[in-house]
């Protein structure tokens, strides 16, 4: 691992955090009732409420988010109102790999040369 990486990767750890606080919500899935050893507990997470997809509570207001004069607050919309694909839209993209000179290995030599031209970039700053 080169110094560069070890210093993004310390930056990247700092700031995954927010990441990771308002999206965690996704990634968690409902505990399922079916085949539970525990009665007790089935019948306590039939009674709670769905977990919620997005990180804000529907009709809570977005602040920053409106910025024309004169028009009225942007206000959340419950997670069924929302396109599916938008949940999605974070995700990093996963291609096949289709053998060499294929999709994968290009988008990996395109990543691996941005990376490379960053890393000079920051160098010459230094």
């Amino acid at each position: 691992m080169s110094f560069l990486q070890s210093i993004r990767r310390t930056c990247s750890k700092r700031t995954s955090w927010v990441w990771a606080r308002s999206y965690s919500a996704a990634n968690v899935t409902p505990p399922s009732s079916e085949g539970s050893k525990n009665p007790a507990a089935s019948s306590t997470t039939s009674q709670s409420a769905p977990l919620s997809i997005s990180s804000c509570a529907p009709d809570t207001v977005l602040k920053g988010v409106n910025y024309l004069k004169g028009q009225a607050p942007v206000v959340a919309r419950p997670d069924e109102e929302y396109p599916p694909w938008l949940w999605n839209v974070l995700k990093p993209r996963v291609y096949e790999d289709d053998g060499p000179g294929g999709r994968k290995e290009r988008m990996e030599r395109r990543k691996a040369n941005r990376q490379a031209i960053k890393d000079r970039n920051f160098m010459q700053t230094q």
